[in-house]
């Protein structure tokens, strides 16, 4: 069982980290090498993981919040890898107890365990001053998934390679989210595998001789996205994975419909799922479409979130 033990009080730093959702997962064939080329545009949308980590005489994990019994809690956990693969480039011990207060999803398509490692990251920067720069976190972040160099980043960006290759874009102002949370988790590879699978059913093949080894972003997205339009934002979102993680699990088709009929501008499913994600026109619609995929009994909860929100910020030092 994961303990939900706080920091201990003293010396430490707390950072913020946000969720995200992906307006365009475009998911090139698998390469030879197993991974997929992507056009992947991340909004980082305010739900937050934060993570506080302080002096210890070993590396120590512990976690509080929503479904942390799925959190692992050893050196497998993508924070303390963070703080070990840091540590050593600056030759020193990871000695820290990480806490994290979790409110991202977990495993739910919402990037939390990549906010956690780039939170881990940040706050032992911190914490040692070991002065990295911006370029060393973002290696270190790329080192360790392909989603966590984006949760340090925040706001807007195009992901391309597997994702970690990023470039800001400018978002010309708020979109308003809800988000309807499943029970349980879904596999990233498996969704992926599930992926090549239908598409080799379908016989458009799955390989790279088959299909683009790299997408491209859609211009309609980009130009909505730049001009803050949820609409045209609305008519632009896509999400390759999203058939697969139907297929992988089918409850979620309910699920979207009912965020369609409560007047969701638009339905899709969050990354490699299980939390689908829902725009709305402005807060109050969000909430509403919020209220309706609760009381239709088709998800465990739902939440409401605006993006972009900011990438990892550190809260408290000392």
């Amino acid at each position: 069982m994961n303990t939900p033990a706080r920091p201990a009080p003293g010396p430490g730093v707390t950072v913020r980290v946000p969720a995200k959702v992906n307006v365009q997962l475009a998911v090139g064939g698998r390469r030879p090498d197993g991974f997929h080329g992507l056009a992947n545009v991340f909004l980082a949308v305010g739900l937050y993981d934060e993570i506080t980590v302080t002096p210890a005489d070993a590396l120590r994990v512990t976690c509080s919040g929503p479904d942390t019994h799925h959190v692992p809690l050893d050196a497998t956990n993508l924070a303390a890898r963070a703080a070990t693969a840091l540590a050593r480039r600056h030759g020193r011990e990871p000695d820290v107890h990480i806490h994290i207060a979790k409110d991202i999803p977990v495993a739910g398509g919402m990037a939390g365990g990549s906010a956690d490692a780039a939170g881990a990251l940040a706050a032992c920067d911190a914490l040692w001053g070991t002065g990295a720069d911006r370029a060393e976190l973002l290696g270190i972040c790329a080192e360790l998934g392909s989603d966590v160099p984006f949760s340090l980043l925040g706001g807007a960006a195009l992901g391309r390679g597997r994702g970690e290759l990023l470039t800001p874009l400018d978002v010309g102002g708020a979109f308003h989210w809800a988000f309807a949370v499943a029970d349980g988790g879904l596999s990233t590879p498996a969704v992926y595998g599930e992926c090549d699978r239908l598409r080799e059913a379908s016989g458009t093949g799955a390989t790279t001789a088959d299909l683009p080894a790299d997408p491209d972003p859609s211009p309609a997205l980009l130009d909505a996205l730049r001009d803050g339009d949820p609409a045209a934002l609305a008519a632009a979102v896509s999400n390759d994975l999203q058939p697969a993680a139907v297929s992988l699990r089918p409850s979620l088709a309910a699920t979207l419909a009912a965020g369609t009929a409560a007047g969701a501008l638009a339905a899709l499913v969050s990354g490699s799922g299980p939390t689908t994600a829902f725009l709305a026109k402005d807060a109050t619609e969000a909430r509403t479409v919020a209220d309706a995929l609760l009381a239709s009994g088709t998800c465990r909860t739902a939440r409401v979130a605006t993006g972009p929100a900011p990438g990892a910020t550190v809260l408290r030092t000392g």
